[in-house]
């Protein structure tokens, strides 16, 4: 059976519960951003808080055009925290003082997470010739590796 912008419907089943967790881990991710933002420590601090502020901003971003191409593949996003943080294969983070070097880690280990989940969303979607998906995918990939490369050169 096909949908009403003529995919293949079991498929776009398959993308949209994809796509419903991706922005659950995104949910996760805008507020683990917040809380590191809030409360990053040290020498770096003026350089990560300004940083953490514009990749939560990028999150916020994403989030509305995941929750968006979800509604266009004819389903509703989930909308709730405690689905969120069910469905959330990203970790919450503590409220606590974080060092500088620490929380450049926790946001590589959860970049380089949304990198694997977009790349197997984008791979599904290119499946089903979902090119609307394929594109977002594509951005998103594209983001990761960017920041991903920034972080690793931030450590070295």
């Amino acid at each position: 059976m096909i949908n009403k912008i003529g995919l293949n419907e079991d498929i776009t089943k398959k993308i949209i519960k994809d796509l419903d967790m991706y922005l659950a881990n995104l949910n996760v991710l805008y507020v683990k951003l917040h809380n590191l933002h809030w409360n990053i420590e040290g020498t770096s601090f003026f350089q990560l808080h300004e940083k953490f502020e514009e990749l939560y901003n990028f999150v916020s971003e994403d989030l509305d055009e995941v929750a968006e191409r979800i509604l266009t593949l004819g389903s509703r996003p989930s909308a709730s925290l405690k689905d969120f943080i069910a469905m959330s294969t990203i970790d919450e983070l503590e409220s606590q003082a974080i060092s500088s070097l620490e929380s450049v880690k926790i946001i590589e280990k959860d970049f380089n997470k949304m990198l694997e989940l977009s790349r197997k969303l984008l791979e599904t979607a290119e499946d089903n010739k979902d090119q609307g998906t394929v594109d977002l995918m594509a951005g998103f990939i594209g983001n990761y590796e960017k920041t991903l490369w920034m972080l690793k050169a931030y450590q070295s």
